[in-house]
């Protein structure tokens, strides 16, 4: 891809930070999960049933966001979405009943999807302005958003209540949404992308690449729905340390994926997914054996480091697979990947009510070597002529 026009422009410097913002809400959710919970007296099996309503509602908000985003354009979407996102993190505080913590929970999960879907868009249409790659760093700032919010969230909660950690976690983010708001880019509709997204190829190959995706979302979504739990009570960690398990994991995951896009092209797609898998699956293993806290946290570290790049991969192979519209392929990958983040932590409920957390971690471990048998599909992430380049260098 070229390098045409500066490497930092506004519209780019403001679709990193609708990343950092979606990321450093999600982030904050997760210290929060146990307050939840303690507030709703759920079971875990009764958070799973929770966090499955939490995924129906992307799934739902998702294809209503792109239906509006070929009408009116990613940039008027993804102002409102996040717009009315950002103050969902207080309605998760204010509930005392089941219904009601099924209503806020299903909007914080919807329209944090439609946003989502609304600022990938909009990051798409800024790399075809700039002429160069920049989804890698915005996800990258996604992660980063995960560990403030995560890192804070607990001693936030500890120190103002879950009210004041709400309030300031929704006010800093309108703040900076507001500011940030004149710049972000302005693009033109495309109807024609409704109707593209709404076919499905008969190939096995995107399904197959989705299943890498899958494959490497669902520990990402355990981490962050559980992992807090797990520290909490089967490793006896205080509440201020709690949110520490995702954070450990953003952290290297956002720093990993700073450097992916260098890494795969020296490496190539296929040796970088299939290292990154070997990592990924020794850092779940560390965790589930995790004798104290400190031992969890490096194997969290470790799972982000592996994970950090699975998942770029998977999503570009699946946009560059020969023979099918980007769209298309893409489509299918995107769908059963965010269905592992979504999804899988609430079946891990009902499972943890019979196992326990370390066991799910040391399961979800055996995941990894199943995206390193389908690693060779990675060769379709790399661009033409980079194979020979890397062998000419």
């Amino acid at each position: 891809m070229g390098a045409g026009g500066r490497l930092i422009t506004r519209s780019r410097a403001a679709v990193s930070a609708l990343f950092f913002l979606n990321g450093l809400m999600i982030g904050a959710w997760a210290p929060k999960i146990p307050v939840f919970s303690s507030a709703l007296q759920l079971s875990e099996a009764g958070l799973g049933l929770m966090l499955f309503v939490f995924g129906i509602g992307s799934l739902l908000l998702m294809p209503i966001a792109g239906m509006q985003i070929a009408r009116f354009g990613s940039s008027r979407v993804v102002q409102v979405a996040a717009f009315c996102f950002l103050p969902t993190i207080v309605g998760l505080t204010l509930v005392h009943s089941v219904w009601a913590g099924a209503i806020a929970i299903f909007l914080f999960g919807g329209i944090g999807g439609a946003m989502d879907v609304a600022m990938n868009a909009n990051a798409v249409e800024v790399e075809r302005s700039m002429r160069r790659s920049i989804m890698s760093s915005c996800h990258a700032c996604w992660s980063l958003g995960c560990l403030i919010g995560s890192a804070t969230g607990g001693i936030l909660i500890a120190f103002m209540g879950p009210l004041g950690h709400a309030l300031t976690v929704a006010s800093a983010g309108l703040a900076l949404f507001f500011i940030i708001r004149p710049m972000i880019f302005s693009d033109a509709p495309h109807p024609s992308q409704q109707r593209e997204r709404a076919r499905f190829p008969l190939s096995p190959l995107p399904w197959l690449i989705g299943i890498v995706a899958l494959f490497s979302m669902i520990p990402e979504g355990s981490i962050l729905d559980w992992g807090a739990l797990y520290l909490r009570d089967e490793l006896n960690a205080p509440t201020a340390l709690s949110g520490f398990a995702f954070a450990a994991f953003s952290l290297a995951m956002s720093a990993m994926r700073f450097a992916g896009d260098l890494v795969r092209d020296r490496l190539g797609a296929v040796r970088t997914l299939r290292i990154c898998a070997v990592i990924s699956f020794v850092g779940l293993i560390i965790a589930g054996q995790a004798p104290n806290v400190t031992v969890a946290l490096i194997g969290f570290g470790i799972a982000g480091i592996g994970i950090s790049n699975m998942v770029p991969i998977a999503f570009s192979a699946g946009g560059n697979i020969p023979g099918l519209a980007p769209g298309i392929g893409l489509s299918v990958v995107t769908t059963l990947g965010y269905s592992g983040i979504l999804f899988a932590p609430s079946l891990i409920g009902f499972i943890a009510e019979y196992t326990s957390l370390a066991t799910i971690y040391t399961g979800a471990s055996l995941l990894s070597l199943v995206v390193l048998a389908l690693s060779g599909l990675a060769r379709h992430a790399d661009r033409v002529g980079d194979t020979e380049q890397r062998a000419n260098a």
